[in-house]
């Protein structure tokens, strides 16, 4: 795989190349740039890598200003210190976003995403991959795992749910991480054909309902993933989910 690095510090551009190599040999860097003007300058005359590390912040400007002046078919892992720049990665190819500092735990997980997207979308198809990860932004949200944080996209999210104040998201592999947004919030921003409030805790997607039944004028609904607790509709909400759901 032929890569190059944007990073404006050495030590951060060295122990990068180093780390590449030492997770995968056949990883060839062709170029290391320090800034918007040199990149710009390498792109119009060589051949476009396969993958790109890219800090945010370089001597000359946000690394932004590189695609927004060319136009680029090759996926991106931006590489900074600042996780604020999140959301914005997205609209730049954005397959990854690290945040310093590297370490080979977080580099091997990037380059093994980059694999499965290659290998998913056929033997490695570029435009398919940039069809996939440029998915409009309103679909994707972002969440919080330990000190890192992940953008959702919200097909994969089984349910939101809220527990003693704080909001979590389940996607559909039972991977569950923080939301700072209140489910109010949250539901705001589905697709109401996708998802239903189903209580004050509970906003849940169409494919995540495994089945329900009624108890008492409530429905009671099981989720897949599996809740911990029993999840109810309430009476006044029930017309309105079954003509949800039918």
């Amino acid at each position: 795989m032929k890569v190059i690095i944007i990073e404006d510090e050495l030590p951060a551009q060295a122990k990068l190349a180093e780390m590449l190599k030492s997770i995968d040999a056949s990883i060839e860097v062709v170029a290391i740039l320090e800034s918007v003007k040199d990149t710009l300058t390498w792109l119009k005359n060589n051949p476009e890598p396969e993958l790109a590390f890219v800090d945010i912040q370089l001597s000359d400007d946000h690394s932004f200003e590189i695609f927004k002046q060319h136009p680029i078919k090759f996926p991106i892992v931006f590489t900074t210190a600042f996780d604020k720049y999140l959301l914005q990665s997205f609209e730049f190819n954005s397959i990854d976003y690290l945040l310093k500092p590297i370490t080979e735990e977080k580099l091997r997980r990037s380059l093994d995403k980059v694999k499965t997207l290659q290998d998913h979308f056929v033997q490695g198809n570029l435009q398919k991959i940039l069809n996939h990860i440029q998915a409009p932004q309103n679909n994707r949200i972002l969440a919080k795992k330990g000190n890192e944080f992940v953008a959702l996209n919200m097909n994969d999210i089984a349910y939101f749910d809220t527990q003693h104040k704080v909001v979590f998201a389940t996607d559909f592999s039972g991977r569950r991480l923080m939301v700072d947004k209140t489910i109010t919030e949250l539901e705001q921003l589905v697709d109401e054909s996708n998802f239903f409030r189903l209580n004050r805790k509970y906003l849940c997607a169409l494919a995540a309902i495994e089945k329900f039944k009624s108890e008492n004028g409530k429905i009671n609904v099981q989720l897949q993933p599996e809740t911990k607790e029993t999840v109810y509709v309430s009476k006044e909400n029930a017309p309105a989910f079954r003509d949800w759901i039918a």
